[in-house]
């Protein structure tokens, strides 16, 4: 939604690539299929479409790990494979989840719902109404994705019939938020019109739906400033603390958390900057910056715990349960009946400690793996009378597939399920490494090699990163990128390297390591990522030749400064679904909710350091030798309505006008931010990206 800013705009020239915004205007998606039909013709030959089928298999493998949802006495799945390309919601009991052949009760085939309907719906998660005391699960609401975008549709299903509901509960697409009150009540926060949506394109308002009701009929309970990124209320159905709770996202780190009870909104008092969660009587704080409260100092990225009524009264906070050092962070927690799990990352490792709810919150660490793993734990029901106490535990690495456990605290976990290995990992190694960046911070990173790899500058490497919203990139186990990158070798027989890189802008050292690459301090996140390349070469694992990087979303933002700002370093760089024009990306899709972590283009002094990380901006700013880009391969999907294809559309033109014959462009028309919608386009989607880099390393 583009509306007009209330601060004074930049001077603007005409922008010669405005006519690939429309994004299904006819002229733009002419364009788009000439660029397909280039790409595809260089690329998807004999040997793309076996890396298709090859990827392809070990996502449509039977014997994958069935990940479940326990809900009453059924555990939910939701599935796809060969035989379904479109997945089936499915159900079964513990004693059949743990057998070897599970017996699935199938609730819904979305490949038969396809058939009937007319149209591919998606499958993008359910609600379950919680049933009174003694009663089984009767009712759900299904999100269906109609291209496996944000935006979904809501539709009531019975789980006792196992149909939808006739004249039940239905929401037109839309980007909702929607939780069950009771049988007869929904509360929704839909964007479906102007002025129920924000400049963010989220909701503005949530409204409680009664049965019968159309929604401008239904009564706001909630709204915020549509200047706000977003504003949602749900319902917390949980026995004895039914409550609805809101949230007002000012911007992507700041909002307010509140509750109405018996038609009283309390908010809940606190910094916007610290993160509120609700559980039963607790109320947990997770501060971004150090806040004094009461004379006492709550470290950013630490975790306080109270008592609810006791702080809407008094402000009393009970205890600091985690504080970070300069080597940790808190990744995660998770409350069982009596305990609360946190996962914790030291140097990007992971362990969990478990805390007693008992007064005093006495914890204990769970041993630590004695190896570079992901180790993340969640409650399998705490409300569950014979099982709150027990928890899922999954443990992955680069190398290592992922092992399924449940345990109860105190006792021994059990594993339920293994995921079988998906490619020969044998000979490969996973190390640790530190690079030193511009300012002399070291940044962290995994190395997925060979055994006794040869440091003589002749290996294939991919990088990978992200850097940004403080979001953390862990050691895990993924069957495409074995079978897709790291199976592959040269004709000289290298095997390929693989590189996940942590730097600054994520969330592995916690807020401050976030912090430190906002807005003006954005550059350091690229010179994070360019020192790890440059590290890479000095250790002589690799040459600028044979060295390659990907990155997606946010992380094809930073793709797109490589190529514009480093492009000396890299032989060839795949860029998936990027921000890339950052003077225009606040008016393209949800753009306006990402300010906060990259600052207004539309108040001229940010502008001014804004345009210093826009890669569409920097091909001007600072030309290059046309020799000197790496081959790029950038790419999106049509129906992506998170950051949308049109930046990278006018990305790529702008270089083949600028005479950067090594571009190429990709856009599939479904997939949305995701880049996929089944396993067959997931396998495309990858297999693109890989063929084109490792054709370009050679």
């Amino acid at each position: 939604m583009d509306v007009t800013s209330k601060h004074p705009q930049p001077a603007v020239t005409v922008d010669p690539y405005e006519w690939l915004e429309g994004i299904h205007d006819p002229e733009a998606l002419a364009w788009v299929r000439e660029q397909n039909t280039r790409t595809e013709a260089e690329l998807h030959d004999q040997g793309f479409e076996q890396t298709v089928q090859d990827i392809r298999e070990v996502l449509d493998a039977q014997d994958k790990i069935p990940m479940v949802t326990k809900r009453g006495e059924y555990y939910y799945n939701f599935w796809r494979d060969a035989d379904h390309r479109l997945g089936l919601w499915r159900r079964t009991d513990w004693d059949s989840y743990c057998s070897d052949t599970p017996n699935w009760e199938v609730l819904i085939d979305f490949d038969q719902y396809a058939v009937v309907h007319g149209n591919d719906w998606h499958f993008a998660g359910a609600r379950l109404l919680r049933p009174a005391a003694g009663e089984d699960y009767r009712r759900a609401l299904i999100r269906l994705s109609p291209d496996g975008g944000d935006q979904v549709a809501v539709r009531e299903f019975d789980l006792q019939t196992l149909e939808f509901v006739s004249s039940g509960f239905e929401l037109p697409v839309g980007k909702t938020v929607v939780s069950w009150e009771n049988e007869d009540n929904l509360l929704v926060a839909i964007a479906t019109n102007e002025q129920d949506t924000t400049r963010s394109t989220y909701a503005r308002c949530t409204r409680r739906l009664k049965r019968g009701q159309t929604l401008d009929q239904a009564e706001v309970i909630f709204e915020v400033d549509a200047e706000h990124v977003g504003g949602w209320a749900h319902f917390d159905s949980t026995p004895g603390f039914e409550r609805v709770v809101t949230l007002d996202a000012i911007d992507f780190y700041n909002s307010r958390t509140g509750v109405i009870v018996d038609g009283v909104h309390s908010p809940i008092e606190a910094p916007t900057d610290v993160r509120v969660h609700l559980h039963r009587q607790y109320v947990l704080f997770a501060p971004q910056t150090d806040w004094l409260h009461q004379e006492q100092v709550i470290p950013a990225g630490s975790l306080a715990i109270a008592e609810l009524a006791s702080f809407l009264a008094d402000g009393t906070i009970e205890q600091l349960v985690f504080v970070p050092d300069a080597r940790t962070s808190l990744e995660s927690f998770t409350f069982t009946a009596g305990h609360l799990l946190l996962t914790v990352l030291q140097d990007v490792v992971s362990q969990v400690r478990v805390l007693d709810l008992a007064p005093g919150f006495p914890s204990v660490e769970l041993p630590a793996a004695d190896e570079l793993l992901s180790i993340s734990v969640g409650a399998v029901d705490d409300e569950d009378p014979q099982a709150g106490d027990d928890y899922w535990m999954t443990i992955t690495g680069f190398t290592r597939p992922t092992t399924l456990l449940r345990g109860t605290v105190g006792a021994e976990l059990e594993v339920i399920k293994s995921s079988p290995e998906r490619f020969d990992a044998s000979g490969l190694e996973v190390t640790q490494h530190f690079a030193t960046s511009t300012d002399g911070t070291r940044v962290p990173y995994f190395q997925v090699a060979e055994k006794g790899l040869a440091l003589d500058g002749q290996n294939p490497v991919l990088m990978d990163g992200y850097g940004g919203f403080q979001a953390s990139l862990t050691p895990a186990y993924s069957a495409a990128l074995g079978t897709g990158w790291l199976s592959r070798r040269t004709v000289a027989g290298r095997r390929a390297v693989y590189v996940l890189a942590n730097i600054r802008g994520g969330g592995e050292y916690g807020p401050a390591w976030h912090q430190a690459a906002l807005k003006h301090n954005r550059h350091r996140a690229y010179e994070d990522f360019a020192a790890i390349a440059e590290d890479l070469v000095a250790r002589k694992v690799t040459t600028r030749e044979r060295l390659g990087a990907t990155g997606r979303s946010n992380g094809g933002l930073l793709m797109g400064n490589m190529i514009t700002g480093y492009p000396q370093l890299f032989g060839a760089i795949s860029c998936g679904v990027p921000l890339l024009d950052m003077q225009r990306y606040t008016r393209l899709s949800a753009g306006h909710s990402w300010i906060a972590e990259y600052g207004d283009p539309d108040i001229p002094e940010e502008w001014e350091f804004i345009r210093t990380f826009s890669p569409l901006h920097r091909l001007s700013d600072e030309p290059r030798p046309i020799g000197d880009y790496p081959k790029s391969l950038i790419w999106s999907t049509t129906t992506d309505d998170r950051v949308g294809p049109v930046q990278a559309r006018k990305m790529a033109a702008k270089m083949l006008d600028l005479g950067i014959e090594n571009t190429r462009y990709h856009e599939p028309e479904d997939g949305g931010h995701a880049g996929s919608t089944d396993n067959l386009s997931t396998a495309r989607m990858l297999a693109t990206s890989y063929e084109f880099l490792w054709r370009a390393l050679q």
